[in-house]
């Protein structure tokens, strides 16, 4: 019992190169002022792709519709600032818990299917989700988004037009759900979850319950992308259906492989290197950007297969 408490005594503690990567998060104020706008973006996505990870690389559940969660925050977040208050720190917490209790009402049946059953279960309630906000129109704008609101500041901060406060804002609870995550993963319920993505019907014999496990890690990540599409409402003040697009569903996993699925990182550096990466070609070439994302996409397949982390961390054990 000693020794596994030590164990994860170890994995808690913070590495110099984690210090020294999210000092570097600080870096887009000074070197890259004009692409705050972006870094904001980047933060957001990072958050988006953190909370599949939960599912994905740990528990081993695989979501095309995790945009769901995603348009729910950040529908929740925009129909509050429209019609109530326009403090946004209290708006994210409501929409944290609305994404919460969807994440929560599905997760019963989730839970209960594997493989392409559950690729297809998750893709059918995200688009269920997409069609019925694009039905009821008087609530959420339908087609036209929700406008017609402005946050205008966190604490005393006012949103300004050269992104430092959304930057600073996004930064801040991506990395204080970063902390979450990192707490979760490195705890017995983090070795339980990554136990049942290995083999869900062996681990109710030493006491892990997968179906309630599997449970509140959906719950869990829904949470925290509730939390994403929130923080997309506060700092772009809109909100179109593309919340809840099975797009951004596909874009979010196609960050996670591109990262590491499993990784912690994974999906940080995935969306470092998506969006970035979007952002260029979509200058360069803006009708055929997707060609040059399908390219790179495709490359970290073939040559990367665990991610661009995994292959990095099998690269240090060979060369050790």
């Amino acid at each position: 019992m000693a020794g596994a408490s030590e164990q994860f005594a170890r994995q808690i503690r913070w590495r110099p190169l984690e210090i020294a990567f999210w000092l570097a998060a600080l870096a887009p104020f000074v070197v890259a002022p004009n692409y705050l706008s972006l870094a904001s973006q980047v933060a957001i996505t990072a958050l988006f792709a953190l909370s599949l990870d939960l599912l994905v690389g740990y528990a081993g559940l695989v979501s095309l519709g995790h945009a769901a969660f995603f348009g729910v925050g950040a529908y929740t977040a925009g129909l509050i600032a429209k019609h109530y208050w326009t403090e946004p720190l209290s708006a994210l917490l409501v929409s944290a818990v609305a994404a919460g209790i969807l994440g929560y009402a599905l997760s019963h049946i989730i839970v209960r299917f594997r493989h392409l059953a559950l690729i297809m279960l998750t893709l059918g309630f995200g688009l269920l989700l997409h069609e019925a906000a694009n039905s009821a129109s008087p609530l959420t704008g339908g087609a036209d988004g929700l406008q017609g609101f402005r946050v205008p500041e966190v604490l005393t901060f006012k949103f300004d037009l050269y992104g430092r406060t959304a930057y600073a804002y996004c930064l801040a609870v991506l990395f204080l759900c970063f902390l979450v995550a990192r707490r979760i993963i490195h705890s017995p319920f983090g070795l339980a979850l990554r136990g049942i993505r290995e083999n869900a019907t062996r681990m109710p014999a030493i006491g892990a319950a997968s179906q309630s496990h599997l449970r509140k890690a959906y719950t869990l990540a829904a949470v925290m992308a509730g939390i994403a599409g929130a923080l997309l409402t506060h700092t772009t003040s809109t909100v179109s259906l593309d919340v809840l697009s099975f797009g951004r569903s596909a874009d979010v996993l196609v960050i996670l492989i591109l990262g590491g699925a499993g990784r912690l990182y994974g999906g940080i550096l995935g969306a470092i290197i998506y969006m970035v990466a979007r952002d260029q070609f979509s200058g360069v070439n803006p009708q055929f950007w997707y060609f040059w994302i399908g390219l790179l996409l495709v490359a970290v397949v073939m040559f990367l297969p665990n991610g661009i982390l995994g292959g990095l961390s099998a690269f240090n054990k060979k060369h050790q």
